[in-house]
C-alpha cells in the first residue's frame, strides 16, 4: 500500500516541499522529467502537478493527499479537507490600486471593475461588504490589467510587494493570508490513514525544530530560578553539577528570535560559555 501526495511542479512551492521531505528523511527516485515519483524507503509516491490542479487531483482521489498554497484550495472550493498548516511559503490576496490614487476606504471599490485570477475568493469578499463591482477573471500578469486600461484594480497574490511596486500599485487590501497547507482526500482507507498518520508525525517533528535552538551555559547555582524567568516558556530547563563548586550547567530550548532579546539578561545573571545549537527534530 502507497500513499500518494500531489505537490506543485516547480516554483517557491515546490523547493520548499522538498525540503520539508527529505528533512522528514523521505529519498525519492530522481525526479527528473517523471510526472511521478516513488520513495525508495517509505510508502509514499510524490505526483507533479500544476498548483491549481492539486485540489481536484486529490478531491477526485487521483492522489490521496496534496501540498498547496492555501489560497489555490480556497479558490477551487473542491471535496477535500486540510489537515495540517505547514507555515511556509506564506503570501497574502490582496486588493490593490494605481499608487497615484486617494483611498478612502473599501467601498472606494464600488463600481469599479476588479482584475483578478481568484473570482470565487474576491465575490466572497465583495458580497461581505455590501461592495457592488464587476469581477474581470483573467489569467497571467494581472498586475498590468490596470496600466493598460483593462481594470480600475487587481485582486491578487501578494508575498514582497515587489511586483506592485514595479506595476505603480499599492496594496490597500489585505483578504486572506495564506500559506501551504496539506489537504487529504476525505475517503482514505484505513492502510492509508496509518501511513499519513506517520508521515504527519514525522512533518510536525520536523517543523516544531523550525528556528528552535538548544542552548546551554554555565550559570551560578544561586541565580537558577532568576535565569528560568528570563527564558521564554521554560519551566524545567535541564541543570547540571559541574565540577567547579557554585556553579552548574543549564540546557534549554528557546526560539532563536528569542535569544537575541534575552542575551543581554542572561549576561547580566553571570551566564558564561553560552552556546547555541541548531536543532533538526524534536519529538514531544
Amino acid at each position: 500500500m502507497v500513499l500518494r501526495i500531489a505537490v506543485q511542479a516547480k516554483g517557491r512551492l515546490f523547493d520548499d516541499t522538498m525540503s520539508l521531505l527529505h528533512e522528514t528523511g523521505i529519498k525519492l527516485e530522481s525526479a527528473k522529467r517523471l510526472l511521478l515519483v516513488s520513495a525508495t524507503n517509505f510508502p509514499l509516491e510524490v505526483l507533479f502537478l500544476r498548483d491549481d490542479d492539486i485540489p481536484q487531483s486529490v478531491a477526485d482521489g487521483i492522489a490521496d493527499i496534496g501540498i498547496v498554497g492555501e489560497n489555490e484550495f480556497a479558490e477551487k472550493r473542491k471535496r477535500a479537507s486540510i489537515v495540517k498548516r505547514l507555515g511556509f511559503s506564506k503570501c497574502r490576496l490582496s486588493l490593490a490600486i494605481p499608487k497615484g490614487m486617494d483611498y478612502p476606504g473599501i467601498h472606494w471599490f464600488d463600481g469599479k471593475t476588479i482584475a483578478t485570477t481568484y473570482p470565487k475568493v474576491l465575490g466572497d469578499f465583495l458580497k461581505e461588504n455590501k461592495i457592488n463591482a464587476d469581477i474581470h477573471v483573467i489569467t497571467g500578469s494581472v498586475e498590468i490589467a490596470p496600466s493598460i486600461g483593462l481594470a480600475d484594480a487587481i485582486f491578487d497574490l501578494v508575498s514582497s510587494g515587489s511586483t506592485l511596486v514595479t506595476n505603480h500599485l499599492k496594496e490597500v487590501e489585505v483578504v486572506m493570508k495564506s500559506e501551504a497547507v496539506l489537504i487529504q482526500h476525505p475517503d482514505l482507507s484505513a492502510e492509508k490513514a496509518a501511513i499519513l498518520e506517520e508521515l504527519l508525525f514525522r512533518i510536525e517533528s520536523v517543523l516544531l525544530a523550525d528556528d528552535k535552538k538548544y542552548i546551554l551555559m554555565n550559570v551560578p547555582t544561586e541565580n537558577i530560578s532568576k535565569i528560568v524567568e528570563v527564558l521564554p516558556g521554560m519551566k524545567s530547563p535541564t541543570v547540571l553539577s559541574l565540577a567547579k563548586e557554585g556553579w552548574s550547567s543549564l540546557h534549554a530550548v528557546i526560539s532563536e528570535k528569542e535569544f537575541w532579546n534575552i542575551i543581554g539578561k542572561l549576561k547580566a545573571l553571570d551566564a558564561e560559555g553560552i552556546l547555541v545549537v541548531p536543532i533538526e527534530k524534536m519529538i514531544l
